[in-house]
């Protein structure tokens, strides 16, 4: 695997462990070329028995995975492409999440800086992930521009902290700091920032060292919620928004007034709140 020809995955392995980097400069957004080379990455991990844990990490200490590339509707052949290797019940968006929720591997996020809409969605998405209580960063914007959560958002929230927080986090839309995610049971925990590293490879290094078929067993025994109907309803309702004229302005307006560049993703709240006013 250390040889595939990513060009937004950085890969390594080491004793049972496959570090992924995320790399898709300036900011670290999810694209459908990371979209592609991320299922082809879980594709060959899949059956390979020397590979127990992937751990997620980012070549940016500032931006996990930013969120969704506000330009992938442009890219009409891309998710074209997707959409017809995407699992049946899901759509583009939501197959990330669902890939990496059925990995056999046991996948941990190693969050430093921030994660929003989609990005925040692949951290929920992992069995286990952990922040640096510092500098990391998770929020759902999507409601700021018109629209729901469209990649398992919804469902991941409900399941990982209820109701109640799952509908603050999304129509709030707020950035919110690692130990309140923590708190709220959206991660798993939040370390020192000098120490995520260090926590991140102790859990995985230990896992990946557990005697043969530990990890197959204790996956059939907590397996990932089935969210088939939930996964209907979030598109539906996304699907809903996202076509409309409101959400189409707000959308066009966001890349000329400085989303997706370092300044604009910084305080992106802030920024999209005032495109919207």
């Amino acid at each position: 695997m250390t040889d595939q020809p990513y060009s937004t995955l950085q890969v390594s392995t080491d004793r049972g462990v496959a570090r992924v980097v995320l790399h898709n400069p300036p900011v670290n957004v999810l694209s459908a070329t990371m979209m592609r080379e991320l299922r082809t990455l879980f594709d060959g991990f899949r059956d390979d028995p020397s590979v127990r844990v992937i751990v997620f990490a980012s070549a940016d200490p500032e931006f996990f995975l930013a969120h969704v590339d506000m330009l992938i509707l442009e890219d009409a052949d891309g998710l074209d492409e997707l959409a017809k290797a995407a699992p049946a019940g899901v759509n583009v968006f939501q197959a990330v999440g669902e890939l990496l929720r059925r990995q056999p591997q046991v996948t941990i996020v190693e969050l430093a800086g921030k994660a929003r809409g989609g990005g925040a969605e692949f951290v929920a998405a992992a069995d286990m992930a952990f922040a640096a209580a510092e500098t990391a960063g998770l929020g759902q914007i999507e409601a700021l521009m018109g629209i729901v959560p469209g990649g398992g958002g919804t469902q991941y929230l409900r399941e990982r902290v209820g109701r109640n927080r799952a509908l603050e986090i999304v129509l709030a839309a707020d950035l919110f700091d690692a130990e309140t995610a923590a708190a709220y049971g959206w991660i798993n925990r939040a370390v020192p920032a000098a120490e995520l590293r260090g926590v991140v490879d102790r859990i995985a290094r230990n896992i990946a060292a557990l005697p043969e078929g530990v990890i197959a067993a204790v996956k059939r025994a907590l397996p990932a919620d089935d969210l088939t109907s939930g996964y209907l309803r979030e598109h539906d309702a996304w699907a809903t928004q996202v076509e409309s004229p409101a959400v189409q302005k707000l959308m066009d307006a966001a890349l000329p007034n400085g989303v997706q560049t370092r300044e604009g993703e910084r305080n992106l709240e802030t920024l999209m709140r005032t495109i919207a006013s």
